[in-house]
């Protein structure tokens, strides 16, 4: 396996996997079934493959959000709609936003319906032991659409890497704020803008903050220590380690294939505005330039 293939393929998969958050097409589809908020329709539509499952169990997979974030979502929000019809009107709301940002000509290529063949081979392969959201994810129906297909491929793959990506965290005795609070000294995000949307007070923040100085990991300035920078690097080596097996499976070739088909998609993607300024979703810049 080629080095860097796993962090390669996440910035390119991980901006598409992002339209059920910020497209409008994903707002309209949650408020069409009734849920109220974004937050509501957020855990609703990520939550789905899980079943009508309770908010501890969801504030578990997810890890960074404050518990009370998750409880004025669910279980309300399967009183509203049952997982069954937000998954149905998941699948719809992602095939109408791709054509909609993507257009017609491209969501109807060949070289579009190759790409999502290749990434629900691979998330097909992605070894879930241990990683729920992901299998919840896999056990889906293979959508018929090329569109709803890579969709549903690239989020397998995203939410992979992100159960990998929590398990190391613990691993690494590093909590749901503290993981926030070094990625944002990192300066991969706003710290202030992650600390508002998990709904963390600042006295968990300024808690968290002094548990990582204690270590060593953090300054008093806030800024990462050389042992900060050491232990971030360490988490992301384990987190792409720990996501390979979607890409030994798929072989280099056409992995590397699968990127170069993904990237002006993930492009076109961070060109729209869709995505909000200080990075929520943590995805730092461009690091592998496969398939540039």
């Amino acid at each position: 396996m080629a080095d860097g293939m796993a962090r390669a393929l996440w910035e390119r998969y991980e901006p598409v996997h992002d339209l059920v958050y910020f497209a409008p097409q994903a707002h309209r589809a949650a408020e069409a079934l009734g849920l109220r908020g974004y937050w509501m329709g957020y855990f609703a539509l990520r939550a789905a493959p899980l079943g009508p499952v309770s908010p501890a169990v969801v504030t578990s997979g997810f890890y960074v959000f404050h518990p009370a974030r998750v409880a004025r979502a669910l279980p309300d929000a399967w009183g509203y709609a049952a997982p069954e019809r937000v998954l149905a009107a998941r699948e719809e709301a992602m095939d109408a936003a791709m054509t909609w940002l993507y257009g017609p000509e491209v969501t109807g290529s060949a070289e579009f319906t190759e790409a999502a063949d290749l990434a629900w081979e691979a998330s097909a392969a992605a070894d879930t032991t241990g990683r729920v959201l992901a299998a919840a994810n896999q056990a889906l129906e293979r959508p018929s659409r090329p569109t709803a297909r890579l969709w549903q491929a690239v989020t397998t793959l995203r939410e992979h890497r992100g159960d990998g990506h929590v398990a190391v965290l613990v691993g690494q005795g590093i909590g749901p704020v503290e993981a926030m609070v070094l990625k944002a000294a990192a300066g991969e995000s706003d710290a202030e803008l992650l600390r508002e949307i998990r709904k963390w007070e600042p006295g968990d923040w300024t808690a968290a903050g002094a548990r990582l100085r204690e270590r060593g990991l953090l300054a008093e300035d806030g800024s990462l220590t050389e042992s900060g920078v050491a232990a971030r690097a360490e988490v992301e080596a384990r987190t792409d380690a720990a996501a390979e097996s979607p890409w030994r499976a798929l072989g280099p070739d056409r992995s590397a294939r699968l990127a170069t088909l993904l990237d002006p998609l993930a492009r076109a993607v961070a060109d729209s505005d869709l995505l909000p300024p200080g990075n929520p979703v943590g995805l730092p810049p461009r690091s592998t330039p496969v398939g540039d």
